[in-house]
């Protein structure tokens, strides 16, 4: 009888159930052990909600600048004041497209031939003689059931990190799990941490209707972002009536009555109907015997891994957020696959960062793919770079966009495109010309000869590369 690779996987987000899929294809004999659902918090509750939601503020900000910009009225009234949010009604639908597309991985992995366990995953702590591993799974009726796996895959996901004064109650204080259910839109609210989670949350429900602030510990939005970019953002935040407190870290967060109140470390107290929590997140790796069974974790509770997935403890191998490497669902995904083919014996190629490219979903977006403007500043490597407003572009002057850049980074004596930042509407759609540049080493010139739409935004990311192949002619 022909022996049957078994591997059990615990977690079905982004890196559990695309880890699936190939392990099955390649004939492996796969069990995914969820708690929640296939998808992950990515689906059920992060990446799928939050832009579902944040699409419904986009269309909202676009007609509110269609109006003022472009001449649009509202049954003969050019104020726009008709147009209103039914929160509700938006997040019935955002609860539904996670539901179903959750339900579409679950029956695609199923289709592929992997068996779909509910419940909690743990690692027992001792391999068996021939090298395999068992994983005690806890069903949700309380039973137990033993697995034996020649691999385990760790992709487990986070929670939201908590300030034990700041406790969320689902109702007032809130964590970013928590905001689908509200069923009204909040009069005034108040969103702490200012990285990628609390800028979306904030840009998204100022455009819906709310009057927010945004309380942020560090000198800017997004601090860990590119600098222009991040200053475009805080720009248009303020613009469009945005309170953002730069440097104001909250101490605690209480309900009084129908408000909450935030208090800072320097004493002070703001007030507002409602307080969104988004400080970070705290990986999923406590309770499941890892470290009882030789899995190294890093002094932030993250699983340590290599370039290909491993952890430390041998046929154990880990992905997405809980290794802290990228918490993007595409590296997640990426990860898991790695880790597969690996094991499986297929040709695989280690997980290089510097091809990924990634996207902030706010108003406008912004986009980003290889080396970044601190590390060219750092000297970590040597390029030049060119950075163009869309205030030139034709096709943003008829769209009535005013606010975004587009950056290249270039190598000086070769012009290989190195990186690259876009600030624009649907920016996650235009890094992909930079990012297939980064990825496979293509110059400045190879860009700018490429023919693009006229009128279109693309046109400024070959006019950027044509400033920087023009700068590298006159240089050679």
């Amino acid at each position: 009888m022909e022996y049957v690779t078994r591997i059990v996987i615990i977690g079905g987000g982004p890196g559990g159930y695309e880890a699936a899929l190939v392990a099955a294809q390649l004939g492996a004999a796969v069990t995914v052990v969820d708690r929640d659902g296939l998808g992950g918090a990515s689906v059920l509750t992060d990446c799928v909600p939050s832009k579902t939601l944040i699409a419904t503020a986009e269309v909202k900000t676009t007609f509110d600048s269609s109006y003022q910009e472009l001449g649009i009225t509202l049954d003969g009234d050019a104020s726009g004041n008709g147009i209103g949010v039914d929160l509700g009604k938006v997040n019935r639908r955002v609860k539904r497209l996670a539901l179903a597309q959750s339900h579409d991985i679950t029956a695609a992995v199923t289709r592929a031939g992997a068996r779909v366990m509910r419940g909690h995953g743990r690692l027992e702590p001792q391999r068996a003689p021939d090298g395999s591993r068992e994983v005690v799974v806890r069903a949700v009726d309380g039973t137990e059931e033993r697995l034996t796996a020649d691999a385990v895959l760790l992709a487990t996901g986070g929670h939201p990190r908590e300030i034990p004064d700041a406790q969320p109650d689902g109702e007032r204080i809130l964590n970013w799990t928590q905001v689908y259910d509200l069923g009204e839109l909040p009069e005034e609210l108040i969103v702490v941490g200012s990285g990628v989670t609390g800028a979306e949350f904030a840009g998204a429900y100022q455009a819906l209707g709310s009057r927010v602030t945004l309380v942020s510990s560090r000198d800017r939005v997004l601090p860990g972002e590119d600098p222009d970019a991040a200053a475009v953002l805080e720009d248009v935040f303020r613009r469009r009536g945005m309170n953002v407190m730069a440097r104001s870290r909250a101490a605690s967060a209480k309900r009084v009555g129908d408000r909450v109140e935030v208090t800072l470390n320097d004493g002070r107290v703001i007030s507002g109907s409602h307080c969104l929590m988004a400080v970070g997140a705290v990986p999923n790796t406590s309770g499941i015997g890892l470290e009882e069974a030789g899995v190294r974790l890093k002094d932030s509770g993250h699983i340590w891994t290599d370039k290909v997935s491993r952890t430390s403890a041998p046929g154990v191998y880990a992905a997405g957020d809980c290794t802290g490497v990228f918490a993007l669902a595409s590296v997640a995904a990426m990860q898991g696959r790695i880790a597969m083919y690996h094991f499986l014996g297929e040709t695989v190629a280690p997980l290089t960062l510097k091809t990924v490219s990634a996207n902030i979903f706010t108003d406008p977006e912004i986009a980003t793919v290889g080396y970044s403007q601190a590390e060219i500043d750092a000297g970590t490597i040597d390029a030049w770079t060119v950075k163009l407003p869309l205030l030139r572009n034709p096709r943003a002057k008829m769209q009535g966009v005013r606010d975004g850049f587009v950056k290249l980074f270039c190598r000086p004596g070769t012009g290989i495109v190195v990186g690259g930042v876009v600030v624009s509407p649907r920016a996650s759609e235009l890094i992909h010309p930079i990012s297939i540049a980064v990825d496979n080493n293509l110059t400045v010139e190879q860009i700018a000869n490429a023919f693009t739409v006229y009128p279109s935004l693309s046109g400024s990311i070959a006019e950027v590369a044509r400033q920087l192949h023009t700068r590298k002619a006159a240089q050679d």
